[in-house]
């Protein structure tokens, strides 16, 4: 559980004046909250003061600011379209968790779009096959990439269009079948989910639909920059999506329940964290008091008593709460999806937020070029 200092002990730490501590705090760099013991008092995040102390302590080299930046650090691309603040993720100015409660994707789509209706994805022909599955979202996104038309001095409308067609192809090919409904509930008709089930797959689609500059966003954009086809930034997005700290983490949960199921769930965390390995399914840096899309669908959905278990053990082992991949293996175990279920809602709500950077970078950006810091021999 995050650490919380008094006023004294965050200014001795940062060593700055109190002015400069409530500037920090009013940018939103800084979490505060009352203390619990005297209500008249704040205290403030010790994670959040250590990691300015660090940057700090760096200095403001070019060099330093954007090692530090590419790690957690300091958001390095001005972006409109989502950000968390104070533990809450935010898209275009609207709670990403309040939206979630009644939108479709194809309506949060507008949102992080800015659009004025709804999207439409529009899927392959009605007698276009859905295979359903990670090798046929990257095999049909590859060939619609190959066939695309580079982005680079096109209108925001015209990409929008590529966008909204990559999207039904990555739909179909993750197993939605073709047909004129929302995605959320082609999808329920793929996996054989009644309407409830359907209720809870379109909300956490709308949860997933963007999370700031994570990995494979700024992969999507760094492709963007070079004039890419709209379908392979995409593509760029969805390959960095599969690495296991990533959208992979969702396999390393059902893992996790697997085991705690056998073992029960103090053994399976004990033998996880004995190979140094971090507890997936909890805890998220940008989240220190708890991820509020888990809570969201966890709130939706029934839970299993085996990740009920777990959530119990992890609180007590480590002070993590759930993350949004346990809740999507709670979604998955609970309506009895296919077992890499997290990956496939992972990719297709996350292709929205992928378009949207993508646009942005097109529209109001240039290239993306880091240079490296060479530290090798030199001849």
């Amino acid at each position: 559980m995050s650490e919380w200092l008094s006023r004294e002990e965050a200014l001795e730490r940062l060593k700055v004046r109190a002015q400069t501590l409530y500037a920090y705090v009013s940018r939103g760099r800084i979490g505060m909250r009352p203390d619990r013991a005297d209500p008249r008092r704040s205290q403030y995040r010790a994670d959040d003061i250590a990691a300015l102390a660090t940057r700090r302590a760096r200095g403001r080299s070019p060099s330093a600011i954007a090692e530090s930046a590419i790690a957690w650090g300091e958001p390095s691309i001005a972006t409109s379209i989502s950000t968390v603040l104070h533990g809450r993720l935010i898209y275009r100015g609207r709670d990403a968790v309040a939206l979630s409660g009644h939108a479709t994707l194809e309506e949060a789509t507008a949102v992080l779009w800015g659009l004025s209706e709804p999207a439409v994805f529009a899927p392959p022909s009605p007698g276009a096959p859905h295979r359903g599955g990670r090798a046929a979202a990257f095999a049909q996104l590859a060939l619609a990439a190959a066939e695309g038309r580079p982005s680079l001095g096109r209108g925001a409308t015209s990409l929008h269009a590529d966008a909204a067609q990559a999207v039904g192809v990555l739909a179909s090919a993750l197993g939605a079948p073709a047909g004129p409904d929302p995605v959320h509930r082609r999808l329920a008709q793929g996996w054989s989910v009644d309407a409830g089930g359907a209720e809870a797959i379109r909300r956490t689609l709308v949860l997933l639909a963007d999370h700031e500059l994570n990995a494979s966003t700024f992969a999507a954009r760094v492709a963007a920059s070079t004039g890419a086809p709209l379908a392979a930034c995409l593509l760029a997005g969805l390959a960095t999506l599969s690495g296991p700290r990533h959208g992979g983490a969702g396999e390393a949960v059902m893992q996790l329940a697997e085991d705690a199921a056998r073992h029960g769930a103090d053994a399976a965390i004990r033998r996880w964290l004995s190979h140094d390995r971090p507890l997936p399914g909890f805890g998220h840096p940008l989240y220190p008091d708890g991820d509020p899309r888990a809570v969201a669908l966890l709130a939706a959905i029934d839970t299993d008593e085996t990740l009920r278990s777990l959530e119990n053990a992890a609180f007590v082992a480590t002070g993590a709460r759930p993350n949004i991949d346990l809740a999507l293996a709670a979604l998955t175990r609970g309506l009895g999806l296919p077992s890499d279920a997290p990956f496939r809602l992972f990719a297709l709500g996350r292709s929205v937020g992928w378009a949207a950077h993508t646009v942005e970078q097109i529209t109001g950006g240039g290239a993306i070029r880091p240079r490296g810091r060479y530290v090798g021999p030199l001849p």
